[in-house]
């Protein structure tokens, strides 16, 4: 059989990171020979006969015991440093994974670029982190954001609205961020965007729906071939069709449950799998699965049961898979924001909510839509609404925090308070 990249590099990539105790990147070669230096280990003894092929606990196991004997030959402070002195253990640059008859190169990097280079370069001379320590711990951040610099994230639905907002301020914050969504070209050009500004790929576009099953499994079979994994998944994805429980039809009542519930549930399930076989060589490290729902899943949401009712399932999911994932070290929580009044969920001029509730008559006595902006900012105690900036700090404390899972965090101005 030939070599799952998507099985294989989420191991490598957490044994790098269970050595450096930062993150990192893993890219998988494209077929090159084995170059001098590279760290060599046969995994063929971890041959199994599931659909997948391996067995990734075995794998793992295969993967760090060879690294412990090859880290001394490697390492360059010397034996003596890395065993007495406690000096930094080399990294391997390049690492050649036989499986069967099967050979498949696989290179790192503390970023993407930077794998991308060693690998241009054919260099697979050992290396070492250039981030202390005192980087790796988020509790020890200096401010806050840091707590994803040079972290992988992925966004779903992240070309637009709150997505975009949250894409942009984790590339700002130094993550290196997968743009997924079904407007693959609006992903495109946002990243393009957002890789000139900076100088360096932080924003990868991929195309994603994540109502089809298909979709997201390919989605994140693409994020284990292009980074080796993942630390942050924010699920976002998110659509609204209001109406009346008296007269909304069945196609509209399922099509907001496949997105806004099923469509968290498919995500959690391939992230989860990724992010259970990267564990697997980094069993100390923490990810993340954050689901952007609602204050509509703390309340409720007058003639907008559809969306309020898979906001309020989604909160069940979220602390469901939280009690499953813990094991291993994946958080999954939610982020219960108040109205994105200036994003197009709302202000979109023929499907945003301002025109929808007009038209259904949601607000009484309101002739145009910004009587129903100025009825819905009234409702807030803070008197706006909910900005990127707000979620930002919610998503930065959520993975700061290492002793919390299972919540629902209100971001609302007020208006929802936690009971």
């Amino acid at each position: 059989m030939s070599i799952d990249h998507s099985l294989i590099a989420p191991l490598i990539r957490g044994l790098c990171m269970n050595i450096s105790g930062v993150p990192g990147i893993a890219i998988s070669g494209d077929g090159e020979a084995v170059p001098s230096g590279a760290f060599l280990v046969d995994l063929s003894a971890s041959a199994s006969a599931s659909e997948a092929g391996v067995d990734e606990a075995a794998a793992a196991r295969l993967l760090t015991e060879a690294y412990a004997s090859w880290k001394f030959d490697h390492a360059p402070a010397g034996v003596d440093a890395v065993s007495v002195k406690k000096e930094p253990l080399g990294l391997p640059a390049c690492v050649a994974v036989k499986f069967g008859d099967q050979t498949a190169v696989y290179w790192t990097g503390a970023d993407l670029d930077a794998a991308r280079a060693r690998k241009a370069a054919n260099n697979a001379a050992p290396w070492t982190s250039e981030r202390d320590s005192a980087d790796a711990t988020p509790g020890s951040a200096a401010k806050r954001s840091s707590v994803v610099e040079n972290r992988v994230a992925l966004v779903t639905g992240g070309a637009q609205g709150f997505g975009e907002e949250i894409v942009r301020g984790l590339a700002a914050s130094g993550a290196t961020v997968f743009i997924a969504d079904l407007n693959i070209e609006g992903a495109e050009k946002l990243a393009a965007e957002l890789n000139q500004a900076n100088g360096k790929t932080v924003a990868i576009p991929v195309a994603s729906n994540v109502s089809d099953e298909a979709s997201v499994e390919a989605m994140f079979r693409f994020v284990a071939e292009t980074t080796g994994g993942l630390d942050l998944c924010v699920s976002n994805a998110g659509i609204l069709k209001a109406g009346s429980v008296l007269e909304q039809d069945l196609g509209a009542f399922k099509a907001v449950t496949d997105v806004n519930y099923t469509g968290f549930f498919i995500v959690s399930k391939h992230c989860g799998r990724l992010m259970r076989r990267q564990n697997r060589t980094a069993p100390a490290w923490k990810t993340d699965i954050v689901q952007i729902n609602s204050k509509s899943g703390l309340e409720g949401s007058n003639k907008n049961g559809a969306y309020a009712g898979g906001k309020f399932g989604g909160i069940g999911l979220v602390a469901s898979f939280a009690m499953e994932l813990v094991e291993y070290g994946i958080k999954v929580n939610a982020i219960c924001p108040g109205n994105f009044f200036d994003g197009p969920l709302w202000s979109d001029p023929e499907k945003g909510l301002f025109i929808q509730y007009l038209r259904t008559g949601k607000v009484p006595g309101a002739k145009t839509v910004a009587d129903v902006k100025t009825f819905y900012e009234a409702k807030v105690p803070m008197k706006r609404g909910c900005e990127g900036k707000d979620v930002m700090r919610a998503l930065y404390y959520i993975v700061e925090q290492e002793y919390e899972t299972g919540q629902a965090v209100p971001v609302t101005g007020g208006q929802v308070m936690l009971h």
